[in-house]
């Protein structure tokens, strides 16, 4: 492995043009990646027929480095002003923001920028010595069961994080589950709570969602303090995390590229899935769930780690056996066939040297994205000098124009609006749109999974207990809920003994 390491890296360094497309990519993706409304894929997709005229080995390198930047690039935006540049980014915005609201951005930031290219390196390293074996493991022990399993147990903790009580957290994931519910039934096809609406046959866009619920709901917020003069900008702040603070989330760092290298090999789950994942999990394993939606850095961590984990692992079932990862690793596909090479495993016979640089590429923008992280934290923080009566229209408009130039339909700018006003006074009232948006993403993802076990099953669900896996996380979900009732219960039952004799 080292020597093919080395072949790639010899090769991709001593390439002027090669080094040209990376630093384009790299550029490229934290750029597309911080936008709301934009991604690295929208970049993707625009490069894809110019690709064409590149070697392939530029060609599939450029795609790759913009994955990795494009990842990371939507943490700034949420950890500044709670607007995640993707959904990907969605889960640091719940206690990032909150830290730049305790003057603690640069902090984050850098939490951000160290766990994103550690998380990347390891996914990499990982990537290199097992991509044939892991991804065959995977697919052969990881099917529809086992991931409604994985969904269940992540859903049962989100009620933990950032309402007022354990009733309104559960309420809020409910909400969720029900506004994932709107669109087309996965089981049979059939189109349901869409009120006649052809736009809501696919569902409600979690984009518009989670820019309503984050950034304008946020903007409602800060104008109603600003309104009522209790408004307070936050402080500057453009430290680092220290080593012992790194040292002390350390085993949350390890579970997190765990969870995102896992979720990365399963095609068609990806990044979102592994940060949501790994924030709910941050949380189940914590001895201060609690603290978890106010500012606490391990929600920083791990899902920043969590999801560049992911990159690297997408590319497994992508080179090993052809099946993309991802929607950007799908449009890598037609970066190989416009090239004419049929990943799989023939590719590292046929193609060996391809893959290596790709590696190499991979490699080095993870590396990169630490010297430039580091440089964009002692700087980019300065943008909370703005008062915030003149960065909230930059605010809206920032998130209006991403929202539209996601599909150009003028709707979704609607829906973002409708969600930001919903979330204000949802906010207000103690609610988590954490949850809301947990209960979202995950509820869709599990639908599909669960349909499809129910069917495997035969509808026979007492089978999911045949499953090992199925059945450690299924228990562990049911336990976690236990939990929880029991201890608000408790909680609410001491408070109204002790008012009783008034």
């Amino acid at each position: 492995m080292l020597s093919d390491l080395w072949f790639g890296l010899s090769h991709f360094l001593s390439d002027p043009n090669g080094l040209i497309i990376f630093a384009g990519g790299l550029l490229g993706g934290l750029v597309f990646g911080s936008v709301p409304g934009l991604s690295a894929i929208t970049l993707a997709s625009i490069v894809l027929p110019f690709t064409a005229l590149m070697a392939p080995s530029h060609a599939i390198m450029l795609f790759a480095v913009m994955y990795v930047s494009g990842v990371y690039g939507g943490a700034i935006t949420a950890i500044l002003f709670n607007i995640p540049g993707s959904p990907d980014n969605a889960p640091t915005s719940f206690d990032g923001y909150p830290m730049t609201r305790k003057g603690l951005a640069g902090k984050a930031i850098g939490a951000a920028v160290t766990c994103s290219a550690l998380g990347g390196v390891a996914s990499c390293l990982l990537m290199m010595a097992a991509t044939e074996p892991l991804a065959d493991w995977a697919i052969r022990a990881f099917g529809p069961p086992e991931l409604f399993a994985l969904v269940f147990f992540g859903l049962s903790v989100a009620a933990s994080v950032g309402a007022d009580n354990v009733w309104k957290g559960l309420l809020s994931v409910a909400l969720g589950l029900l506004l994932a519910t709107i669109g087309t039934d996965a089981a049979v096809g059939l189109r349901r709570f869409d009120f006649g609406s052809t736009y809501l046959m696919a569902g409600i866009h979690f984009v518009p969602l989670i820019l309503g619920l984050f950034a304008v709901s946020e903007v409602f917020v800060q104008g109603h303090r600003i309104a009522r003069g209790v408004h307070r900008p936050p402080k500057m702040g453009i430290d680092f995390p220290s080593l012992a603070e790194f040292w002390r989330l350390k085993t949350a760092m390890v579970r997190s590229v765990v969870i995102g290298f896992f979720a990365g090999i399963l095609p068609g789950i990806g990044s979102t899935l592994a940060a949501f994942l790994s924030y709910s999990q941050a949380v189940s394993w914590s001895k201060h769930p609690e603290r978890f939606g106010t500012g606490e850095l391990e929600g920083v961590v791990a899902p920043e780690t969590a999801n560049n984990a992911a990159t690297g692992a997408a590319m497994i079932p992508l080179l090993a056996l052809g099946l993309p990862g991802g929607a950007l690793t799908a449009i890598m596909l037609g970066a190989f066939e416009i090239h004419g090479i049929e990943p799989g495993p023939l590719v590292f016979i046929t193609s060996k040297d391809l893959v290596w640089v790709v590696f190499a590429g991979m490699l080095l923008a993870n590396l990169s994205i630490f010297a430039l992280g580091f440089i964009e934290t002692k700087t980019i923080v300065h943008l909370l000098r703005i008062p915030f009566s003149r960065l909230a229209p930059a605010i809206l408009l920032v998130a209006t124009i991403g929202c539209y130039a996601l599909r150009n339909l003028v709707v979704d700018v609607w829906v973002m609006f409708i969600a930001g006003i919903a979330g204000y006074f949802l906010r207000r009232s103690g609610y988590s749109m954490a949850g809301i948006v947990l209960g979202v993403i995950l509820g869709q993802i599990g639908e599909s999974a669960f349909v499809k076990s129910a069917q495997l099953f035969r509808y026979d669900l007492t089978l999911f207990y045949t499953r090992p896996i199925c059945a450690v996380l299924i228990t562990l979900a049911v336990v976690s809920l236990g939990v929880s009732i029991y201890r608000a219960l408790r909680r609410d039952l001491a408070g109204a003994g002790v008012r009783a004799p008034s």
